[in-house]
């Protein structure tokens, strides 16, 4: 086989918008440890026609095809290395990631796996694929990363080719301070963080081109605090729009760090916070120790910014979980405030430690990717399933922009929500919720009808109105008409009539007709102003301009007339 070799790099992406930084990590020990080899990159989606990807990859006779196998592609990656096997003969399929071993199980008379980390590979590995013999298996290890370092990966010529008007991924560090006995890093010892001057010069290269989206892949961001915040203080230095995505736990937080996360521009940072659960003998037996009181004020102080969007994961189906204290740990993380609540399945990774432990914990799951668990000692499949369809109600109606207010009503009022979510869940499936578009309009009218029956149905309707207008609708949906109310056009022509030619902050005489055109007016009562602490008890109009607030909903400005 000649020096050169032809290699391809596959990734097969959940969506055309994911990049995968394993390819560029691949590339750089190729072409540290191979003689001028001729790479390519080749990133799919698990949407794309299979036969054109098999196709695409079969061209130009390739020496050597590596393909990343994760949880969501396997499926795809197995027919990939039966099909190029026989396709191919001579080239020789190399896979590695999180599935490689499960896969290499199943087909692995076709292809070599690499387990663990391509950096820390035996060197031989090379010379075996320049020689065309490949043994079966070859692992990495996480210990030679922690002595070598990371190299920089990704080069100019990448953004305008392979990571073209996608998100970016990238890692500070590799490795995690926990071992959550769920999740494959429990294998893992240690952490390896990469000297600040790399990671400077990295994102130099990176925001250079000003990504809409730089999602920061370290399994605990700040695990060191001080170098955490050497880091962010570094991205609020560059010009750019970038929103930054962080997976950060809320151990390590200091008052230093809540200074500085009170002066970050709305809409730039992003945080996902894994509390999974609130209830102590599962944390014990996920080996998932925190706090739960300091994490309730950490996540709260951080959702009274308004600046930082927080996506906090609860995980259903985990040991000595039932049904009360799942409910429990979803009316925990409701309180905090956080913008979006994820509330996962459980997966029965092979080769973690909970994976040893299924036949203790009474577990039953898929043994097919993703490994989703049916029941367990604590969950019966009926009771599982009915929370699992509790989760995407939350999903549905909590997860976006649409209804803001009006969760904030029941967070004030310190109202129990799961009960709310498990009425509106009923009238889901009753109006066929899940074979449905979630649109704004059908979830209204969701809403409407649990709120009939409460004593409060007017007011809720009030802020289901305002919610509305706040998307930037010009009128109502029919089940949110005003009955015997003045209409929005009404509003608009008395505040025409009424308000004077200049209104500071709002228009000038020469603007007045524009801003009243484009404006949607509302006269909505006192009760919603005072709850919404708008105006002094003297207006009783809401001004919807055509504009957006700078937060985290970037929902339509609003001004009290």
């Amino acid at each position: 086989m000649s020096s050169n070799m032809h290699i391809k790099l596959v990734a097969i992406n959940a969506r055309y918008t994911h990049s995968s930084p394993a390819l560029f990590y691949i590339r750089h020990e190729l072409e540290k440890h191979l003689n001028s080899p001729h790479i390519s990159l080749h990133q799919f989606s698990i949407n794309e026609n299979y036969h054109e990807m098999v196709l695409r990859l079969g061209a130009d006779d390739p020496d050597a095809i590596f393909i990343s196998a994760l949880i969501w592609n396997s499926d795809i990656v197995e027919r990939l290395v039966e099909d190029l096997s026989s396709c191919l003969p001579r080239c020789q399929l190399v896979v590695g990631g999180p599935q490689a071993q499960i896969i290499a199980d199943k087909v692995g008379e076709n292809c070599t796996v690499v387990v663990g980390e391509i950096e820390g590979i035996d060197p031989a590995f090379y010379q075996a694929l320049q020689g065309g013999s490949l043994e079966k298996r070859y692992r990495g290890h996480f210990q030679v990363v922690r002595e070598e370092g990371l190299a920089s990966i990704y080069r100019q010529e990448d953004f305008a080719e392979y990571l073209q008007n996608r998100q970016i991924y990238y890692e500070t560090s590799r490795g995690c301070p926990f071992a959550c006995s769920y999740c494959l890093s429990a294998a893992e010892v240690g952490v390896y963080h990469k000297p600040l001057s790399q990671v400077q010069e990295e994102l130099d290269l990176i925001l250079a081109h000003a990504p809409k989206t730089l999602r920061f892949i370290d399994r605990t961001y700040n695990d060191n605090w001080r170098r955490g915040l050497a880091i962010w203080k570094m991205l609020m230095e560059y010009d750019c729009q970038t929103l930054f995505h962080f997976e950060i736990a809320p151990d390590f937080f200091t008052e230093e760090i809540f200074d500085f996360l009170k002066t970050v521009p709305a809409g730039r940072f992003q945080f996902e916070i894994g509390i999974q659960s609130t209830n102590d003998p599962t944390l014990d037996a996920i080996c998932r120790r925190m706090k739960t009181e300091k994490v309730r004020q950490i996540v709260s102080r951080l959702a009274s910014y308004s600046n930082i969007h927080l996506h906090v994961d609860l995980i259903l189906g985990l040991p000595y979980e039932t049904r009360e204290t799942f409910l429990r740990s979803f009316e925990d993380v409701f309180a905090m405030g956080a913008h979006y609540i994820q509330m996962g399945l459980l997966k029965m990774l092979p080769d973690t430690p909970l994976f040893q432990q299924r036949e203790e914990f009474g577990y039953v799951a898929s043994k097919i990717p993703p490994y989703s668990v049916y029941q367990n000692s604590w969950l019966d499949a009926d009771a599982m399933a009915d929370l699992y369809w509790f989760c995407e109600c939350v999903e549905k109606f909590l997860n976006n922009r649409f209804f803001v207010s009006l969760w904030r009503y029941l967070q004030v009022t310190g109202e129990f929500v799961a009960p709310v979510f498990l009425d509106i869940l009923h009238i889901g499936k009753e109006e066929g919720l899940f074979e449905r578009a979630t649109t704004q309009e059908l979830l209204s009218s969701i809403l409407v009808k649990w709120a009939s029956g409460r004593e409060d149905a007017v007011f809720l309707r009030q802020l289901l109105r305002y919610d509305w207008l706040r998307l930037g609708h010009k009128t109502f949906p029919e089940m949110l008409l005003p009955v015997g109310e003045e209409t929005l056009l009404q509003t608009r022509d008395r505040l025409y009539r009424q308000m004077p030619d200049d209104l500071e902050g709002l228009y000038v005489k020469r603007e007045r007709n524009r801003f009243f055109k484009r404006t949607v007016c509302w006269s909505c009562g006192p009760e919603l102003l005072d709850f919404l602490q708008l105006g002094d008890g003297q207006y009783d109009c809401l001004c919807f301009v055509a504009e957006r607030e700078e937060s985290v909903h970037r929902h339509q400005r609003v001004y009290c007339l």
